[in-house]
């Protein structure tokens, strides 16, 4: 069951997607909850993090779509979000919110629906993420999130795992440690390197920014690495 909530001001419209999404889970075999809100402030009151996804319009009445989105971010790190609007320069403001696409009006059904796919399939990758690790270090145990991790580090037969929280290092392989993570978005941008693919934020000739940091992108690791990343941001099949 995927949760997905729509904030619109115009209600022909907003009945409109409504109605889109019902067409979809009909389609498609999927579950879908909607939740329909008039305006920013409805949203953000009492706001918990419940939604798989937003469609939020940009241009709401007293509070817009960009500031909402600023917001929810500031209180929910994981959902998906995606403007609606009739002008693509702000659009592109987005990125600073982390937000996936935009949805253009007036909406065609499927345009929508091939928009809708590319949110669940996000939805579905951030799930991957959710996968609970044990480092065994000299002084104790450590569990971590793999969404902690940047990135993964081999020297001298010792793992450097770089967090959000430090870097602890382990004694192990990177043959280990990447089936370990096998069924998490995690990738080889080198020898000695396995990235966290969600926290990738650009690749500029053959560096990865993961983080803070910048890490080489091999000749021979560069096509399976794009090609991951590609379809991790869900330009892939």
């Amino acid at each position: 069951m995927y949760h997905i909530a729509i904030v619109e001001d115009e209600k022909d419209f907003s009945a409109q997607l409504v109605e889109y999404l019902e067409q979809y889970k009909k389609e498609h075999g999927v579950e879908l909850q909607v939740s329909v809100f008039s305006d920013g402030e409805s949203i953000l009151k009492d706001y918990e993090p419940v939604y798989d996804a937003v469609f939020l319009d940009i241009q709401l009445p007293g509070i817009n779509g960009m500031q909402t989105a600023e917001a929810i971010r500031g209180m929910d790190e994981e959902v998906v979000l995606m403007f609606i609007t009739n002008m693509a320069q702000y659009a592109i403001s987005g990125y600073a919110v982390e937000a996936l696409d935009f949805v253009m009006k007036p909406v065609d059904y499927y345009v929508f629906a091939m928009k809708v796919g590319r949110v669940l399939k996000r939805v579905q990758k951030k799930e991957r993420q959710q996968h609970t690790i044990v480092l065994n270090l000299s002084d104790g145990l450590k569990k971590l999130d793999a969404r902690q991790i940047y990135f993964i580090e081999i020297q001298n037969r010792m793992l450097h795992y770089h967090t959000d929280e430090g870097e602890y290092i382990v004694k192990g392989t990177m043959q280990s440690v990447e089936q370990e993570l096998a069924a998490c978005s995690f990738t080889k941008c080198n020898h000695w390197y396995l990235v966290n693919l969600m926290h990738v934020k650009e690749v500029k000739k053959n560096l990865a920014v993961v983080g803070d940091y910048e890490l080489e992108i091999s000749r021979r690791n560069k096509n399976g690495f794009l090609k991951a990343l590609t379809e991790y941001l869900g330009g892939g099949s």
